[in-house]
């Protein structure tokens, strides 16, 4: 029970509409119509949140072990996490512009540029909120959590506004939509009802 078996890559092993199911391949994702458990266990596979967030933390343990001087999970910091996120910007697919490209603040350039290829700003928040729960799941203390820390938090704004502006997208918090709302008037009392 404290190992998990890999799932196989090529394929959905489980087809049960009941169960989690997750396909690693490109072509195919089949969602889960069942409920799903926080935690998974042996009898159904994990979700794909969590199999990302694995791949996150294990990423993520990998640079510690590559950084020079090998880094500790101990000695890790917000200014360490910074690093990753700037070295992932190199395999970003997202055209951020510069402020004296031609087509800065234009979301559908109508020709290319040599403008630079980043991590879009909600691929980082998204990776940012995995590693964070990662590193609680892992035992790290939650006042410790280096991806919890205020120039993490500070980094992913000022890249948000500065693609927002770049891309001419703006990034506002989506509001909820509440159902319209049914008045209910109120009967006046029934004359002789106790």
């Amino acid at each position: 029970m404290d190992s998990m078996p890999e799932m196989d890559s090529s394929n959905s092993e489980n087809t049960n509409r009941f169960s989690n199911t997750i396909s690693n391949t490109t072509t195919t994702t089949t969602m889960s119509i069942g409920t799903s458990s926080s935690s998974p266990s042996s009898s159904s596979t994990p979700s794909r949140y969590e199999n990302q967030k694995r791949r996150d933390w294990n990423t993520f343990g990998q640079y510690l072990k590559n950084h020079r001087p090998p880094l500790s999970l101990s000695r890790c910091s917000g200014a360490h996490v910074l690093e990753f996120l700037r070295y992932l910007d190199q395999f970003g697919k997202t055209k951020v512009h510069t402020p004296i490209c031609p087509f800065y603040g234009h979301p559908n350039p109508p020709a290319p540029c040599p403008c630079p290829l980043r991590q879009a700003w909600g691929s980082l928040d998204a990776l940012i909120g995995r590693l964070r729960a990662a590193f609680e799941e892992n035992g790290g203390k939650p006042e410790a959590n280096p991806f919890g820390a205020r120039a993490v938090r500070l980094y992913l704004r000022e890249v948000r506004d500065l693609q927002s502006k770049a891309r001419g997208i703006s990034y506002e918090k989506k509001k909820r939509k509440r159902p319209p709302q049914q008045q209910i008037q109120a009967l006046p009392p029934q004359p002789g009802a106790t």
